[in-house]
């Protein structure tokens, strides 16, 4: 049995549902973000990066969401959760989800979590200001070049959906209106509506 360490709406949301999707045999964990024990020693022993998502496998643990992600996909090659017999299609997936990863994640940190770039209380003050700005941007990009649609790599729906998903969640708290992408608003609301979805979002 794996074990998954996850916190309540943070990105380990998307990790989580792979799992549920892919039909894993996994114990879910909750690291309380708001205690700090993702700081105690007991966490820090497994993932000394101090943060979430984190899988526990046989060989050792994973961390990062998209690491997590494609190794439930290779895994689980059954649940079809990415393209992993099409070379091309595989990289346009991870760099759809590095996207996700590497510059917008970051750019939703800047505002809730500004202390990790700066000490100055008006420089996390601006950091925060700017985030509507900036996650605007990001999923303008999302929403006019990347998303190909049904599903954000096309017909089949997968990981870079998980993904997608859950950091859209984020965009009411960083300050930006969803309808103005009614792409990834769609989506978002599709994913709701999902049963694994649901039953993911309800235990955590």
């Amino acid at each position: 049995m794996y074990r998954f360490f996850y916190a309540p709406k943070s990105c380990s949301l998307a990790s989580h549902i792979a799992l549920e999707q892919a039909g894993a045999n996994y114990e879910a964990i909750k690291v309380n973000l708001a205690n700090n024990e993702q700081r105690e020693d007991e966490y820090l022993s497994l993932n000394p990066k101090g943060r979430v998502p984190a899988l526990a496998v046989p060989d050792g643990i994973l961390t990062e969401n998209l690491a997590i992600l494609v190794y439930v996909s290779q895994t689980f090659p059954e649940a079809r959760l990415a393209p992993l017999d099409d070379p091309s299609a595989f990289a346009r997936l991870l760099s759809f989800c590095a996207y996700l990863s590497s510059t917008v994640h970051v750019a939703h940190a800047h505002g809730v979590r500004g202390y990790r770039w700066a000490d100055d209380p008006a420089a996390i003050s601006e950091m925060k200001r700017k985030t509507p700005e900036t996650m605007t941007e990001c999923f303008e990009m999302i929403e006019t070049n990347m998303f190909k649609g049904p599903w954000v790599m096309g017909e089949d729906y997968g990981i870079g959906d998980m993904y997608l998903f859950t950091i859209a969640t984020w965009l009411e708290a960083d300050g930006v209106d969803p309808a103005q992408f009614p792409k990834v608003h769609e989506h978002r609301t599709r994913m709701l509506s999902d049963p694994i979805v649901k039953k993911v979002i309800a235990a955590q």
